[in-house]
């Protein structure tokens, strides 16, 4: 049952961190194409005063803001949000994000014709207008993280190792997916409140991919729909900058408790032992393709490739013990 206050239509959730440029640009993307539903947008900063709480009471007064005095990180931080809002529906939408006209009218249709609707989200995409592989993408697993090398993922897009052949059709359709991205995320009220919200286990990645497993459990599905559409930036910044060694790390960390909360410590444990097998082929890969280029011609992408696995074996062999200090257990 949807909560009798619940009074708006559609509550959107945005947790901002130092990002006052993008925010400004998604707000008025969102009131640009205002959805033809009573609608609030719900903004936390987490605790980055970056100067958005001034901003956003002079440009757009309407939005009702939260400020953290802590980074809680993206799930407490959403948690908070939503415990501000009154919508029978949330989006929970990244700061880095444009909406395209008519998409929160199309996810919203799709819970009106899916009954068992828990989840709805879109097509991402880059700042260059090409798609997103992670708009949609299928629960952990030992085999489908071992092998997340591009060139497979190029090979076999459809491939359901990484979930997301629905990107692919081309015609218009709604499909039932494992997963869709945390950047533009929506979910009925009732179904966030049934599950618990997100788990606050996590700090940063794969609470989206957690929220979507325990909705599965719950007996709702998760559904994509290819004509709508949102820009999101963040992930072609991510894809063209090298991933921090403090991201791969808490990238792990994330993965491995989930493995361990949602399929048992022996299925985390293998999980482990099988990205230390595989940290050590592709150093030993790489030392090889190394090799045969001179120190001036080694491109930026061999070395950050080197980076991302050297810190992703010293993680499974506990050199990184630090990160556990970031999970906590889960909800």
């Amino acid at each position: 049952m949807v909560d009798s206050w619940a009074t708006m239509d559609l509550s959107i959730i945005i947790v901002n961190w130092n990002s006052i440029d993008y925010l400004k640009k998604c707000l008025s993307s969102i009131y640009g194409h205002a959805p033809g539903m009573q609608f609030e947008v719900v903004v936390v900063d987490n605790a980055s005063y970056d100067g958005c709480a001034a901003i956003l009471a002079s440009d757009f007064p309407e939005v009702r803001f939260v400020q953290s005095t802590e980074n809680l990180g993206f799930a407490r931080a959403n948690n908070l949000a939503f415990s501000k809002s009154t919508g029978r529906t949330l989006l929970f939408l990244n700061p880095d994000t444009e909406i395209t006209g008519g998409a929160l009218e199309r996810m919203l249709v799709v819970f009106e014709s899916k009954p068992d609707a828990g989840v709805v989200g879109c097509r991402l995409l880059n700042g260059d207008l090409s798609i997103q592989i992670t708009s949609v993408q299928a629960f952990p697993t030992i085999l489908n993280e071992a092998l997340d090398i591009t060139r497979l993922r190029e090979w076999f897009p459809r491939s359901r190792l990484w979930g997301n052949a629905a990107l692919w059709e081309r015609e218009p359709c709604v499909s039932e997916v494992d997963c869709i991205s945390g950047a533009c995320l929506m979910i009925r009220r009732d179904v966030f409140e049934a599950v618990g919200h997100f788990s606050t286990g996590y700090f940063m990645y794969v609470e989206d991919r957690d929220l979507c497993y325990k909705v599965r459990q719950a007996g709702y599905r998760s559904y994509f729909i290819n004509t709508a559409e949102v820009i999101h930036f963040g992930g072609t910044s991510t894809g063209s900058r090298p991933e921090s060694s403090f991201e791969t790390i808490m990238r792990c960390e994330s993965l491995f408790s989930f493995m361990r909360w949602r399929r048992g410590r022996l299925y985390a444990g293998m999980y482990r032992l099988t990205m230390a097998a595989t940290a050590v082929g592709r150093l030993a890969a790489l030392g090889i393709l190394s090799a045969f280029r001179s120190r001036r011609n080694q491109d930026r992408q061999l070395q950050n490739s080197l980076t991302k696995w050297v810190a992703i074996f010293r993680w499974t062999t506990g050199f990184e013990s630090w990160a556990r200090g970031y999970a906590r257990e889960s909800s």
